[in-house]
C-alpha cells in the first residue's frame, strides 16, 4: 500500500506573489542550479504561477527541467465569464500542471467539492495535469474527521472523472499547516497518503501509482525527512518555492531520496 514511489514531483505555488523582473530573477537561478542537462528524470520540477505571469514565464521555462503550471482553472469551457481562464487557454501558453481546491480557494471562494471536480475534469480534457489538493482544518482534525473530509473532497473528484482520475496528481495540504509554521509528522502525513492510495485503488484500476504529494509547509529543512516516507510522492511548496536556494534545497533532497 506505501511503497516508495521511486520518483519524486515538486511543485512550486507561488500563489500570489511575483514581478516581472522578480520572476525573470527567480526562475534564471532556478534553470541554473537545475539545469536540463543535469536532470535525471527521477524528480520532476514545476512552479505555479500567478495568471498574469503565465505567458513570460512560459517563454523563460520552454525546453527547461522545470514545467509551468497554473494556479486555478475556469470549470467552463468558453463564454460570459468574466475574469475566468479556461483549460484551453492555459494550454495555448504552456500549462503543463494546474492547481485545482487549494484550501484558499475552497476557504476564500466558496469552491465547492462538485467545482473542484469539474475544474479538474476541464483541465483532462485538454491534457493538463491537475493537483487536486485535499485536506482537513485543524477543528476537522482535532474532532477526529480528517479521515471523512479528505475522502468526501476526493470522492467527488473520482465520481465525475471516472477512469481519467488516474491522469490526476493528488496533493494532500493539512489546512492547518499551510502557511502556521507547522507541519504534519511524517506518521501523520503517511497515514493520510494511505488513506488516499487506498481510495484511489478501490475505485479505478490503475496500472501505474498516482502521484500523491504533501503540501503542508515543507521546506528546505523538513523536505528530506517528509520526502524520504513511504506513501509520499513529493510535495507542493508555498513559500519555499519563491526562494530559488529553498526550492533548489528541495530538489536536490528529492533527487538524493529516489536513488534510495
Amino acid at each position: 500500500m506505501n511503497q516508495s514511489n521511486p520518483h519524486k514531483l515538486i511543485v512550486g505555488n507561488w500563489k500570489m506573489n511575483g514581478s516581472l523582473a522578480g520572476n525573470a530573477a527567480l526562475i534564471q537561478d532556478l534553470l541554473i542550479g537545475w539545469p536540463k542537462s543535469q536532470a535525471s528524470g527521477r524528480v520532476q520540477a514545476a512552479v505555479c504561477v500567478p495568471s498574469v505571469y503565465l505567458t513570460p514565464c512560459s517563454g523563460l521555462l520552454h525546453h527547461s527541467a522545470v514545467d509551468l503550471g497554473a494556479q486555478d482553472v475556469s470549470a467552463h469551457e468558453a463564454g460570459a465569464y468574466t475574469g475566468e481562464v479556461s483549460a484551453a487557454m492555459l494550454r495555448d501558453v504552456g500549462v503543463r500542471y494546474v492547481i485545482v481546491g487549494h484550501s484558499e480557494r475552497r476557504q476564500y471562494h466558496a469552491e465547492t467539492d462538485q467545482l473542484v471536480a469539474q475544474k479538474a475534469q476541464k483541465a483532462l480534457a485538454v491534457g493538463i495535469t491537475p493537483v487536486v489538493c485535499v485536506g482537513e482544518t485543524l477543528l476537522e482534525r482535532q474532532a477526529g474527521q480528517t479521515a471523512d473530509v479528505v475522502k468526501r473532497q476526493l470522492a467527488a473528484v473520482i465520481q465525475l472523472n471516472g477512469h481519467c482520475v488516474s491522469e490526476i496528481v493528488v496533493a494532500y495540504e493539512p489546512v492547518w499547516a499551510i502557511g502556521t509554521g507547522q507541519t504534519a509528522t511524517a506518521e501523520q502525513a503517511q497515514e493520510v497518503h494511505d488513506l488516499l492510495r487506498a481510495q484511489l485503488k478501490a475505485a479505478v484500476s490503475m496500472h501505474e501509482r498516482i502521484c500523491i504529494l504533501y503540501g503542508g509547509s515543507m521546506n528546505a529543512g523538513n523536505a528530506k525527512s517528509l520526502l524520504s516516507t513511504p506513501g509520499i510522492d513529493g510535495g507542493l511548496i508555498g513559500g519555499a518555492s519563491l526562494k530559488a536556494t529553498d526550492f533548489l534545497s528541495i530538489l536536490a533532497d528529492a533527487e538524493a531520496v529516489s536513488k534510495v
